[in-house]
């Protein structure tokens, strides 16, 4: 019984509502409308559910860390006293933004670190730009010479100097790129619809804790 609940019972329900929901996509009907529906309103309640089992899951981790002092700890408790103080807040200004305890956080910690996070992400796409573009190859060479008439192609002085490259510009960005970014979207698609035939049919059980 008990291995009938921890692996047959959810692949049974992910076949079920997986073909349901494709059934419904190609072939719609009120009823079928109606019960996505229904099943829309109970998969925002299971949300709240694994959200709640998720920072339950959050603080079991860091307390563990912070218990054993292991490595980093520190982060952990940051995180830690940050979220209790958050929620603090957040109930003591009954979630009202404007002008409360709760909106300050928002403005001048979240934003805050927010910013600083996309500034470090911005000098590391800079680092990675810079060994990207050095001409070690043809391919390399392609990618620099792209990247110079796009750079010149998108600003002002760029097409002062260099009229030419405005169009150049445009050029690559509407066919070369578009056409790179479709072949990459059809190829997502193709793998989202191959991962969703094995997780209905019961061939990809990662999501039952990687055991057959």
């Amino acid at each position: 019984m008990t291995l009938f609940f921890r692996r047959t019972f959810p692949l049974l329900l992910t076949f079920l509502f997986g073909v349901a929901a494709a059934i419904q996509y190609y072939i719609p009907h009120p009823v079928s409308e109606a019960a996505l529906t229904e099943v829309s309103v109970w998969l925002r309640i299971i949300l709240g559910f694994a959200m709640i089992l998720g920072i339950a899951s959050l603080c079991h981790v860091h307390y563990a860390k912070i218990r054993t002092r292991v490595a980093g700890w520190g982060y952990s408790l940051v995180v830690y006293l940050s979220m209790l103080a958050t929620v603090a807040v957040g109930l003591w200004s009954s979630g009202q933004e404007e002008g409360t305890g709760f909106g300050w956080i928002y403005t001048y910690a979240l934003l805050a670190l927010q910013g600083t996070m996309f500034s470090m992400l911005g000098f590391f796409v800079a680092s990675a730009a810079f060994r990207a573009f050095r001409a070690r190859s043809k391919e390399a060479a392609v990618l620099l010479v792209a990247a110079v008439v796009m750079m010149f192609g998108r600003v002002p002085l760029g097409e002062y100097l260099i009229p030419a490259a405005g169009p150049m510009a445009g050029w690559l960005l509407n066919v070369l790129n578009t056409a790179a970014r479709r072949g990459i979207i059809i190829g997502i698609s193709l793998g989202g619809i191959a991962t969703s035939i094995k997780i209905i049919f019961g061939i990809e059980r990662s999501y039952l804790g990687g055991r057959d």
